[in-house]
């Protein structure tokens, strides 16, 4: 499942958390080390440009934390990045340089590399958003499956037994995902992908396509 693979989903110089994709393969394998990896990147940081606040919270002297937002360590705020009202952050949660955190928005277990957008009404748990990837208003993931079996990745006829109970989605570089959309656990959007909005997304979807759903599903390419 080549297209699934760290090397062609994400440019990792876009993403200060670089470091604890090396040596993996697919994106979904980094998720059970997010936290441990946050406390050993932050305790790294120049003070000069990150603050630490509270317990094994790191946020940038240059990001912007509207006072109502609720953050749980272990986290990672990077710079210049804007948390909005009623933002919720709970915990295991690198946010890149330039991101946008909306208001009532809820990130868990995530890597959102830099320049992404969750402005309103998201949630994203046990994922990974790629670099300028965004998701339209109350778009969620979903990271857990109606019958709480093992979640699998399915491309077609191949599909790869992730062992994972809790997987939401990995959007790739450049995503962009349509208002009131769902991705259905273990979804992965390839680069440069569109997703409808009020789609109903599983499976993979192929590097620049764009995804309809409604009567039937339709993945067509882009021009």
């Amino acid at each position: 499942m080549q297209a699934c693979k760290i090397s062609q989903m994400y440019d990792l110089k876009e993403t200060i958390a670089g470091e604890i994709f090396a040596g993996r393969e697919y994106p979904w394998e980094i998720l059970d080390d997010i936290g441990d990896f946050i406390m050993k990147l932050g305790a790294t940081l120049d003070p000069d440009r990150y603050e630490k606040r509270g317990e094994n919270i790191w946020i940038a002297r240059s990001a912007s934390v509207d006072p109502s937002a609720h953050i749980t360590g272990p986290c990672i705020i990077d710079e210049r990045t804007e948390v909005r009202p009623g933002a919720f952050i709970r915990g295991k949660a690198i946010v890149g340089k330039n991101c946008v955190v909306g208001n009532s928005t809820e990130l868990k277990n995530v890597i959102l590399f830099n320049v992404v957008q969750v402005p309103h009404y998201n949630y994203v748990g046990d994922s990974v958003l790629g670099f300028h990837s965004h998701m339209g208003a109350g778009s969620i993931t979903s990271n857990v499956k109606s019958d709480k079996s093992l979640v699998l990745v399915k491309d077609g006829m191949e599909t790869i037994e992730t062992g994972r109970k809790k997987l939401g989605a990995m959007l790739g570089d450049y995503v962009e995902v349509g208002c009131n959309s769902v991705l259905n656990p273990g979804t992965v959007i390839c680069p440069h992908s569109n997703i409808y909005p009020l789609s109903s997304v599983r499976g993979v979807v192929p590097a620049r396509s764009i995804f309809k759903s409604g009567k039937g599903t339709q993945i067509v390419a882009k021009n």
